[in-house]
């Protein structure tokens, strides 16, 4: 049962590892990131407790039966609104066909026959959803001895990645400035996302106590959902937004006029479920811009700090992506962004001498 050490940013963690042969299978079990020796310690005599238990009382589940324990198990570590994507993924798309199914009896050919042909109707991304939630579950299983293999391992679902739209500089300046002389609703509510690059459930978490004008930043550090309301952020990491003077200037005009001495931004009930995002697509198209989802604010935010040559690294920081894989993808809007910027050079060539129905380009 090793216990191994590990260096990471100048601090020390522990992983701990237990391994036995279960039914002739070899069966790992792991736990990382352990902040102490004596925390491993502990970890490595539950770990080996769990699969004694799991040697002298092998049980093999149905499918109803794992997927209801891997949920309870999932409640500890991810989101409520998460654990309940999962279930109603479940009760609609793999219940009617895998319920009373022990799980060693759901083979490859079982998932491959579920996820293109018995979930009739849904689209590629439903498709996608349902066999990468069915991977982790079935991992669970290989995890906990219970399966050999994963039967979803090697079957895949190519979703065509979906458009995504932002502003160029023209437009978001004709988008702050129509909404702004519109009194519209929800022009705060743009204007900050666009200079902030704040997540929806971010700008509704987001309070006056997390403004900080002394150092100009903004703490991010919670995230609001319908089911979970107020929580940890979509990486569960903290990070710093960088006030600009523009932003700075816009927030204190915010502050000096907010009827709420909490929330930054107005709490209406439509801006909760949707309406600013309804609104705004239909916003552009009524001036004559790229109609866009609110999250593609954020996008246009992003595309904004790279083309202005803000270094990825520095991004993916600001922004809050747990991966810099994440960042890059926006680099390939930059070309949307950029079409037309080479007028803005100013030169202009020489005329060409017109010669009857000949043209000189060159003398």
């Amino acid at each position: 049962m090793p216990i191994y050490t590990e260096q990471k940013n100048g601090k020390t963690t522990y992983t701990v590892v237990a391994t036995s042969r279960i039914n002739g299978k070899q069966v790992n079990k792991k736990k990382r990131n352990v902040t102490s020796i004596a925390a491993a310690k502990r970890i490595e005599l539950d770990l080996k407790l769990a699969l004694t238990r799991l040697k002298e009382e092998p049980q093999m589940c149905t499918w109803i039966e794992w997927s209801e324990k891997c949920l309870d198990r999932m409640k500890l570590q991810f989101k409520g609104s998460t654990v309940a994507n999962y279930q109603s993924n479940f009760n609609r798309w793999v219940h009617p066909f895998f319920c009373k199914k022990l799980l060693d009896e759901i083979k490859p050919s079982d998932i491959h026959s579920l996820v293109y042909n018995k979930i009739e109707g849904a689209s590629l991304e439903a498709r996608h959803g349902v066999l990468k939630r069915l991977k982790r579950v079935f991992a669970m299983a290989v995890e906990d001895g219970i399966i050999s293999r994963n039967p979803a391992t090697g079957i895949t679902v190519k979703v065509p990645e979906s458009p995504q739209a932002v502003l160029n500089r023209t437009e978001i300046n004709t988008l702050l400035s129509e909404a702004m002389n519109k009194n519209h609703r929800y022009y705060a509510h743009w204007a900050l996302a666009l200079l902030t690059g704040l997540r929806k459930g971010e700008l509704i978490a987001l309070t006056w106590s997390d403004i900080d004008f002394e150092n100009r930043v903004i703490s991010v550090t919670k995230s609001w959902g319908r089911i979970d309301g107020i929580g940890p952020t979509k990486s569960t990491k903290n990070r710093y937004v960088p006030i600009s003077i523009e932003l700075e200037r816009f927030l204190k005009v915010l502050r000096s006029m907010s009827r709420n001495d909490n929330k930054v931004l107005e709490q209406h009930k439509e801006w909760l479920y949707g309406d600013a995002a309804k609104s705004l697509k239909n916003f552009c198209k009524e001036i004559g811009i790229t109609p866009i989802k609110f999250h593609d604010l954020r996008a246009t935010f992003i595309t904004q700090m790279l083309l202005r040559g803000v270094p990825l690294a520095k991004v993916m920081k600001i922004v809050g992506h747990s991966t810099i894989k994440t960042t890059m993808r926006y680099l390939r809007l930059i070309a949307e962004d950029t079409q037309g910027a080479t007028e803005e050079l100013g030169i202009v060539l020489p005329r060409a001498e017109e010669k009857g129905n000949l043209v000189s380009l060159f003398k």
